[in-house]
């Protein structure tokens, strides 16, 4: 692994040398989100090596240097998934490369599926826990110590400080968010009714395929995340249940700018 490591980002760093103080991660439908950046440098996911690309539409597949909020920020264009039938290190290896380039914080979005009654598609929902229903922790297998212990706390997955900031940061733009657990699935499938359902019951606000994987690994590193889910389709409705790739796409879309403002405000405080 550390040898992967150091191979990857000595490429990476022949292509931009500055130190990103910043991660970030754009889920489906959220690629738009470079033009808030004054971006310095792209690089194609084929040209880095041990590098997955992006199969998924709404992903753009670029690993993207530059600026926003006077920080230097790296940012995923484009994530990997298990679906994808990458295994979960693969899945979880750019967040590994973010550390490696000297990333200190990491900030993640996705697009998931609502179940609690009280949100509506184009909702922001700060992700506060989660629930993995993974097929593989990324941790399997032997534990690497220079990037963290055998057995990492998940006590708090997601920074309780930037949680505060975020919402200090979407009351000043008058951006309304709620606040839930996110329940980590393997997809591809969109979930049946009496998945949402029970999925809810065990305590989840929101559905996704992504993300876990990524904080898990992120956290046995010790570099704090906040993620953001952008509610793009309502898995508890009785009617009308049927959810498209498509529609999901254009929900996120839509909501794109409000998170944009969330992670420049959470950038600017770093």
């Amino acid at each position: 692994m550390i040898e992967k490591l150091n191979e990857t980002t000595a490429v990476i760093k022949a292509y931009y040398s500055e130190k990103p103080v910043a991660g970030i991660v754009l889920g489906s439908g959220l690629g738009n989100f470079k033009e808030n950046m004054t971006v310095e440098c792209e690089i194609p996911y084929e040209d880095i090596p041990n590098f997955p690309v992006s199969t998924v539409e709404g992903h753009s597949g670029k690993l993207i240097f530059g600026k926003m909020a006077g920080k230097t920020v790296v940012c995923m264009a484009g994530r990997f998934h298990f679906y994808e039938g990458y295994s979960s290190a693969d899945v979880s290896f750019p967040i590994r490369v973010m550390k490696w380039l000297g990333v200190e914080t990491l900030l993640l979005s996705n697009a998931a599926g609502g179940m609690n009654p009280a949100f509506a598609v184009g909702d922001l929902m700060i992700i506060n826990d989660h629930i993995s229903l993974f097929a593989h922790n990324p941790l399997l297998g032997p534990n690497v110590a220079e990037l963290g212990p055998r057995f990492p706390d998940m006590s708090e997955p997601y920074s309780k400080a930037l949680i505060a900031t975020a919402k200090t940061v979407a009351a000043a733009n008058n951006i309304a968010v709620h606040e839930g657990v996110y329940v980590g699935v393997t997809g591809p499938t969109f979930e049946t009714k009496a998945e949402y359902k029970m999925l809810h019951i065990i305590g989840a606000d929101a559905v996704g395929m992504s993300t876990v994987q990524e904080v898990i690994v992120a956290r046995h590193m010790d570099v704090p995340v906040f993620a953001i889910s952008v509610i793009t389709d309502l898995g508890i409705r009785e009617e009308n249940n049927i959810i498209t790739h498509e529609e999901v796409l254009e929900a996120a879309k839509a909501a794109e700018p409000k998170m944009t403002a969330i992670f420049k405000g959470l950038i600017e405080a770093l």
